[in-house]
């Protein structure tokens, strides 16, 4: 218990409380949570508070020895459980007080405190609250204030007897946020060092991470899509390209801001992540695709619901507004697939109470993103509107829906992965991209016909180019029914090969070599045997980046040889047993929901490095293996 006396006249000497608590306030924030969503009577699960603090700023250790007036946790109510061991914290930085006469240990920007708890044994299911007090002292330069923070936190019991590998805590050795090697606890110091380098470097640094995103795989399935729909759009003689190209650009940067931060706000910094893994949103954009495309061959028009149409009654204009804005937000669920490490971070600051750095970087973010969409939007709905288009642009909004309906394919067996369907594997989405080629190819030079295609005299050069294109791809997709390797790019489309027996991707070459586990303890239980550093790959079912890198990146044969000296650890997000420890674990401790994300761990579970998602460039990756090793 702290002495009240001794507080008292520390806060007469160090200055004002009345006038000095609102800086205090603003200064620290911290989150407070249990590690696990659901606990077992007899298990051990931990709380963990992670603290930001404003710089210039830092708070008292939790050693009686080293600080004046420690970091502490006073519970009202521990009838539930027992706290295991002290308070934990990273290793404090020293120094000597000379108004004290003694030592005082502090922590300064990041910290993370952990207590473990053993909840008691035959404890019965349901939802108990934990209440206690958060008890520190953040100090400036001229000043210090105490805190005395009441907190709750719900501790939900399932049914069932303990699991092996929570029954007995994990011991950690902290290490702190402020060595930049290492980063043992959660935080969001990246964002927060792009923060500090001023507005301007924070825009130019979020400009260049929505261009980088355009090189990513995820993004191309929107291409045909876009390009086919206004090519419709372009067909009505009232439609203004410039408008349209417009209102589709502007709803993608709205959208794509919002519902991201909305998401983060409800759901939390994997709240993106989770709703494109959705199964249920991905079947949607799948129909989508394939409803589209029969349009595309000529089956139908498209319209707008007869309910929307009688909302307004300026119809034909609020519709096709609503259509194009309706495409936007078919944009902004297929790019969260692709949640890039910087909007990762800006999720988890958002989750965390921030606004104005995540709108910002949102919104800077969302409009170099969509900026290709534009002209995408803008040069297509101009050729519809040429003179005597109508024959060569039917061709290409067929050969759209051809497009359209192999992309659909991926959407399908995302939703195949994560309920875990076994239908459309890697060979029938193979099989059906195969007969989607042949079918262009042998459509461009007239062996298919649709109703309203007109008749073809003759082929021309450009038809015939396209289609010896299309029947040779479709010859080599041939290739990959029968057991050869296709280009990077095209597997990372394609389902993986799961092993159903611990839910991890087989890969084509390693994993003759290579055993990934699923579980944290049991991985640290290994690599101390075998002292070997543990490396971690946050992936997920439906992550598009996340094949590119296994099969452009893991596959190389100096890649394969450094994975021999690890213990390989592979964490679903989205899907899977322990989805939602594995997000948890990635957002509290390593501050971003961005898949991939790979990070690299000591026997001792100390962090060694850290590599943020996907790179097209092998060599950087292997050296952030082989300084892993060092």
């Amino acid at each position: 218990m702290l002495d009240i006396y001794k507080t008292f006249l520390f806060i007469l000497l160090t200055g004002n409380i009345a006038s000095s608590q609102s800086d205090i306030d603003n200064a620290v924030k911290y989150t407070l949570n249990l590690n696990r969503d659901t606990v077992r009577s007899g298990e051990v699960a931990s709380l963990i508070i992670n603290v930001k603090l404003m710089k210039n700023f830092y708070m008292y250790s939790t050693h009686p020895e080293k600080s004046l007036s420690p970091t502490a946790i006073e519970w009202e109510d521990s009838s539930y459980f027992s706290a295991v061991g002290i308070l934990q914290e990273p290793k404090p930085k020293t120094k000597y007080d000379p108004m004290f006469k003694m030592d005082i240990g502090y922590h300064t920007l990041q910290v993370q405190f952990k207590q473990d708890l053993q909840i008691n044994n035959n404890l019965s299911p349901g939802t108990y609250t934990l209440n206690g007090t958060f008890v520190y002292q953040a100090c400036d330069p001229s000043k210090c204030i105490p805190h005395w923070d009441d907190f709750s936190v719900q501790l939900i019991i399932e049914e069932g007897d303990g699991k092996a590998g929570f029954i007995y805590p994990m011991q950690t050795e902290f290490i702190s946020l402020d060595d930049k090697s290492v980063n043992a606890s959660s935080s969001n110091d990246e964002l927060d060092s792009i923060i500090q380098e001023g507005l301007f470097s924070f825009i130019l640094f979020a400009l260049g991470m929505g261009f980088l995103a355009l090189l990513t795989p995820c993004v191309f399935p929107m291409i045909p899509i876009t390009v086919s729909f206004f090519t419709k759009v372009g067909e009505k003689e009232d439609s203004s390209p410039l408008f349209s190209a417009l209102v589709y650009t502007v709803g993608i940067i709205i959208i794509f801001t919002s519902l991201g931060l909305i998401l983060a706000l409800t759901l939390g910094a994997a709240g993106a992540n989770q709703l494109a893994s959705n199964p249920w949103v991905n079947l949607f954009i799948a129909a989508l695709f394939i409803y589209f495309a029969f349009s595309l061959f000529g089956h139908y028009e498209i319209q707008l619901p007869s309910a929307i149409r009688q909302f307004s009654s300026q119809q034909e204009q609020r519709g096709g507004v609503l259509g194009i804005l309706f495409m936007a937000l078919t944009f902004t669920l297929t790019s969260f697939t692709c949640t890039v490490q910087f909007v990762g971070l800006l999720l988890v600051a958002a989750s965390q109470g921030d606004y104005f750095w995540p709108v910002l970087g949102m919104v800077v973010f969302s409009t170099a993103f969509a900026f290709p969409f534009f002209f995408l939007a803008l040069f297509p709905q101009y050729l519809a509107k040429l003179p005597k288009s109508g024959g060569w642009l039917n061709s290409v909004k067929v050969t759209m829906g051809f497009l359209e309906l192999g992309a659909a394919m991926k959407f399908i067996s995302n939703t195949d992965l994560v309920w875990q369907w076994g239908i459309f594997t890697k060979q029938v989405v193979l099989a059906v991209w195969v007969i989607i080629s042949f079918m262009m190819g042998l459509y461009l030079i007239g062996k298919i016909k649709l109703p309203h295609d007109s008749d073809i005299s003759f082929v021309g050069v450009p038809r015939l180019v396209l289609s010896i294109v299309f029947m040779s791809f479709g010859l080599y997709l041939t290739g990959g029914l029968f057991g050869q390797p296709l280009h990077g790019l095209i597997d990372s489309y394609l389902p993986p090969v799961v092993d159903a027996s611990r839910q991890n991707i087989v890969l084509e070459s390693g994993e003759k070599h290579m055993v990934w586990l699923d579980n944290l303890p049991e991985a640290l239980e290994v690599a101390k045997v075998e002292k070997k550093p543990v490396f971690i790959d946050f992936t997920g079912y439906t992550c598009t980046n996340c094949r590119w890198m296994e099969t452009n990146v893991f596959e190389e044969v100096k890649v394969q040889e450094l994975f021999n000296e690890f213990v390989m650890l592979r964490l679903y997000t989205d899907g899977g047993e322990n989805y939602r420890e594995n997000q948890k674990m990635e957002i509290s401790r390593f501050g971003t929901a961005a898949l991939p994300f790979y990070v690299v761990l000591s026997p001792d579970d100390e962090e060694i490095s850290r590599f943020p998602g996907m790179d097209p460039d092998a060599n950087k990756f292997i050296d952030f293996l082989e300084k892993s090793l060092n």
